[in-house]
């Protein structure tokens, strides 16, 4: 998967779309990595297209789009993907899609390489999204359940939830344009021809089979 560094080297200028937690983070990135951002506490539905014109973003002069996937607000992410689909309907370039927890459990395993901790987030139904950082080697994002969250644990800032939060959690930043620059070449990026909102399997639905009412004989 490739890096921030290596996509911007290529597609640039960027338009980065976060709409995962109640903060939206709205950024156009430039070739040497400088971006400039906007960030607002509004409805993503609101809040992303409004960030996008506050930037002066002229859509036909980008090169390449990325977003957070997840995990996090599903109708937040899926607005931000629907965004995506249709500007690269009218105009096909590449889209790149990053994980919330991934993202901040690369940031924070830099930092402190020799500690043993797990990023979260609140899956609903008793579940959570978890991604375990053993002495700086990050793990794959996973769902389990509370009883599985042992150790340090993690939290991005405004994220929501649903269940009773472990006593032992923390809140760590999930401000972008901090975190984005410490992790340049992070290989957390991947090339999506449909954008939507992250799901650990795909749905299954049932089928039904039509039948005519008969009245009992």
């Amino acid at each position: 998967m490739p890096s921030l560094h290596e996509i911007l080297a290529m597609h640039a200028p960027l338009l980065l779309l976060d709409a995962a937690s109640t903060r939206v983070q709205v950024a156009l990135f430039d070739a040497q990595g400088t971006a400039r951002w906007v960030v607002a506490d509004e409805e993503a539905g609101v809040a992303l297209f409004r960030g996008v014109e506050s930037l002066g973003v002229d859509l036909a002069s980008v090169r390449g789009f990325a977003f957070c996937e997840g995990p996090g607000s599903i109708l937040g992410i899926r607005t931000a993907a629907m965004a995506l689909r249709t500007w690269t309907a009218l105009a096909p370039r590449p889209v790149f899609a990053f994980r919330s927890l991934e993202l901040v459990a690369h940031d924070l395993a830099r930092r402190s390489p020799a500690e043993n901790f797990s990023v979260i987030a609140d899956a609903r139904r008793g579940a959570w999204h978890c991604v375990k950082v053993d002495a700086g080697t990050t793990g794959p994002l996973q769902r389990v359940n509370a009883a599985a969250l042992t150790g340090g644990l993690f939290m991005p800032e405004n994220f929501r939830t649903w269940a009773a939060q472990p006593a032992e959690i923390k809140e760590t930043s999930y401000d972008l344009a901090t975190i984005l620059p410490r992790v340049p070449g992070a290989d957390l990026f991947r090339a999506t021809e449909a954008p939507d909102a992250f799901l650990h399997e795909d749905p299954s639905y049932l089928t039904w089979t039509p039948r005519i009412h008969r009245a009992p004989i």
